[in-house]
């Protein structure tokens, strides 16, 4: 049974900083992708960052240069941190794993096969 537990979040002023942590189990096999995707009110669960088998990451324009995702061991934790945070980046944050070997470029449509953690709140305000 794979589990994600997000934990980090919280409320800071723009500008400051946050790391996000996932703790995950059940993720057996090689070749899983993970990620961190966000959701705010009115707006639809959007992709922040991903990383693959092979540690190759990937982010969202608006977070390139202020974010980073790293896998410290693999398929068992996962980390986001989030410098010079901005209003607009306020959003429950999801840690989220999907099995797909041959990269995470295709993750949209397998969203129906991604696990999901809880969600943690990040509130930025300015």
């Amino acid at each position: 049974q794979v589990q994600l537990l997000e934990s980090g979040g919280g409320s800071v002023q723009s500008g400051e900083s946050l790391r996000l942590s996932c703790a995950a189990s059940g993720l057996t096999y090689e070749g899983y992708c993970m990620g961190w995707f966000r959701q705010s009110p009115g707006n639809q669960r959007e992709e922040v960052a991903s990383i693959d088998r092979d540690g190759n990451t990937n982010y969202i324009d608006s977070v390139e240069g202020r974010f980073t995702i790293s896998q410290p061991t693999a398929r068992k934790t996962l980390l986001l941190d989030m410098n010079t945070l901005r209003p607009e980046d306020t959003a429950t944050y999801y840690c989220a794993a999907v099995f797909l070997p041959n990269g995470c470029g295709d993750w949209y449509r397998a969203l129906h096969l991604t696990y999901w953690g809880q969600g943690t709140q990040v509130t930025v305000s300015s």
